[in-house]
């Protein structure tokens, strides 16, 4: 059964506030994950439907769309986005689909957006907004989806938001750009021969190959001026048998660089390392999967509309200089594959600890209703230009 928010009533403080947080609420209780946002995508779909817009759903994957105002017009098109999509995590020792990122914060942002566009209807017919609601940022493969279904083709300008930890920004203030790096996670595999365990010298021990690996990525040797590191994060191998030396395992890399151009000499790096040790072992090092975010391309236009949006309604004094992170979200790819894209991400302070993708993580849900009004301002104040 749906969750029904609450109906406007009038103010912000006393209308969308509360639909903002019963919103906010009904999400973080019904967590999914990447493309498995079907409830997700229903739900957003009816209050989108119940606010006047023309809807978009796809065939072939989760996500919506909806068209606010004018698109029959010179206007420009302004695109928010949100991402719908939960992880799945370890939470007080059960594996469960788990809002740690604040996706759910997001999306009822996004939405009381539109509702605060509703309690101005002289602005209907003076703006062309499309709402995106996007799957799959936690695999970083939704941006991309939404880009191949022509989703942004006609955009002039796209915004997105996303919570900020504590030691970040403090509650009440914002910045008008988050600089994410890039991001690739890589799942492969070593594949080889098992060996009895009294004869060692029979295989290549895929265990040895795996410690190899790890200490050879340490000594990968980049631009030290530009933030960047690869670990290994997962490892896999053998079974309940002890006296098998094994010579296949399981293996995932996450690699972080703060630009583009140092993750395309990273990968290089690492393809060469796992080249040699396929040689110097006579095994293969297979990729099964890449998964990754592009770094942040920034446009000083949009960057300035949202700075003058935070300064509206925080006042000057909270508006925080751009955030850099190691940190990547898929959102880069819409303008990694649109250039002409004037985009930017803002960063809200909202008392976030102990940090994101914590199980417990937490934040004071009073700045979702500062997040709305920035970005009202923000989208307001294009077509007031």
């Amino acid at each position: 059964m749906l969750y029904l928010v609450p109906k406007e009533g009038g103010n912000l403080k006393n209308g969308i506030e509360e639909r903002v947080l019963a919103t906010f609420r009904y999400l973080h209780e019904h967590p999914e994950i990447s493309w498995e946002e079907h409830e997700t995508t229903q739900y957003i779909k009816r209050l989108l439907e119940e606010s006047g817009c023309k809807v978009t759903t796809f065939n072939d994957c989760t996500g919506v769309i909806g068209e606010y105002g004018n698109f029959n017009s010179d206007l420009p098109i302004v695109g928010v986005r949100a991402d719908l999509d939960a992880l799945w995590q370890e939470v007080n020792g059960v594996f469960k689909a788990n809002h740690s990122c604040g996706h759910d914060a997001h999306m009822s942002m996004v939405l009381g957006l539109l509702w605060k566009l509703e309690q101005t209807p002289e602005l209907k017919d003076k703006v062309a907004i499309k709402f995106i609601f996007q799957p799959a940022e936690e695999v970083c493969a939704g941006a991309l989806k939404m880009v191949e279904k022509g989703v942004v083709d006609d955009l002039d300008y796209l915004f997105g938001i996303h919570l900020r930890p504590a030691q970040e920004l403090a509650m009440g203030e914002a910045s008008p750009v988050i600089v994410h790096g890039a991001v690739k996670m890589y799942n492969a595999e070593i594949k080889g021969e098992d060996a009895h365990g009294a004869r060692p010298h029979l295989n290549h021990n895929a265990i040895e190959v795996g410690s190899q690996i790890i200490n050879h990525l340490s000594k990968i040797h980049l631009d030290p001026k530009v933030p960047h590191s690869v670990k290994m994060t997962n490892f896999h191998a053998g079974g309940k048998s002890s006296n098998i030396i094994p010579g296949s395992a399981s293996f995932s890399l996450d690699l972080r660089a703060q630009s583009n151009k140092l993750m395309d000499e990273m990968e290089e790096k690492i393809c060469s390392l796992f080249k040699a040790l396929e040689n110097l072992y006579d095994i293969d090092i297979k990729i099964n999967e890449i998964k990754g975010a592009a770094a942040a391309k920034t446009n000083e236009e949009a960057i300035e509309l949202m700075k003058k949006g935070i300064k509206e309604t925080l006042g000057e004094e909270s508006v925080h200089s751009s955030i850099v992170t190691p940190g990547g979200d898929d959102f880069h790819y819409y303008t990694r594959k649109r250039p002409s894209l004037k985009a930017t991400m803002i960063g809200l302070g909202c008392n976030l600890k102990p940090g994101l993708h914590h199980s417990h993580m937490t934040f004071n849900d009073a700045a979702l209703i500062d997040g709305v009004e920035i970005l009202y301002r923000t989208v307001v104040n294009i077509f007031k230009s």
